[in-house]
């Protein structure tokens, strides 16, 4: 089955078991000549760019800008156009070639995605000289991160707006903190209230409700799954206060603490 659509846009990658990683690390280009033309007969190549310049894959142009990355299927003839010295992350490797495959877009924008890939791929590049194995798991985060910066190619809903995603991630994150609107939306990068209408239209919920679901969710786990004290449970899910935390798991959860965890084993 081809990797490459017929319009040179789009590639086909398997991703149900981790990469075999032949060589990562970072490339430098546009030093000695402005233009490199290569093909990897038998490996993809994935390159997160750092710099402007102009990209070509078996005739088809795309325009390389910072943040963006690339996947170009094995085989495919490549010529880089530089402007000057020209840094990027590459890794070249193989993927399953059995499973489902995903369609993903060759060239495409990281956009908020920009600093983790950077950072997984820079573990991995750290990795790799003592331990292909964790360079490999480091790499596999990294391409279903780019998967999932494709819109469904089945026409379905694009993914969360990304001061939503963001927020969330933000959210996520701080649980044990005493979160507010206004600090979750500075994370986001935008407005109170421009935060409270794009959450909403994204989760049909506000970002307190949310975050007090999220967290006795959190808190649920914990009671069920651990033998942490009910005060310390209280504290990692950012409710200090036991008396509010039974409020709260009364509510949230229908029982109290206790009664949550005495549940264990039952329905």
């Amino acid at each position: 089955m081809s990797t490459i659509n017929p319009t040179g846009t789009h590639v086909r990658i398997g991703l149900d078991a981790p990469p075999r990683v032949a060589s990562l690390g970072v490339g430098v280009h546009g030093t000695v000549s402005a233009r490199d033309v290569f093909r990897l007969p038998d490996l993809w190549q994935l390159h997160l760019y750092r710099y402007e310049a102009e990209l070509t894959v078996d005739g088809v142009p795309h325009a390389i800008r910072p943040g963006q990355v690339s996947l170009v299927p094995p085989g495919a003839l490549v010529r880089f156009h530089y402007r000057g010295r020209s840094e990027h992350l590459f890794a070249h490797l193989e993927l399953p070639s059995a499973g489902e495959l995903l369609t993903v877009p060759l060239m495409q924008d990281a956009g908020t995605q920009t600093p983790v890939l950077t950072d997984l791929m820079q573990r991995a590049v750290a990795a790799a000289p003592r331990n292909s194995a964790r360079a490999a798991a480091e790499l596999w985060a990294v391409l279903w991160r780019v998967a999932d910066l494709a819109t469904p190619a089945d026409g379905g809903a694009a993914g969360p707006h990304p001061a939503v995603a963001l927020a969330v991630a933000h959210i996520e994150s701080h649980l044990a903190a005493q979160l507010t609107v206004p600090e979750v939306a500075h994370a986001a990068g935008v407005s109170h209230n421009h935060l409270i209408r794009l959450f909403r239209a994204e989760t049909g919920t506000t970002v307190v409700a949310y975050i007090r679901h999220r967290r006795m969710e959190r808190a649920r786990h914990l009671l069920r799954e651990s033998t942490l004290s009910v005060p310390a449970i209280a504290s990692s899910v950012g409710i200090g206060d036991l008396q509010a935390f039974n409020k709260a798991c009364r509510r949230e959860l229908g029982a109290s603490p206790r009664a949550v965890r005495a549940r264990v084993g039952g329905i």
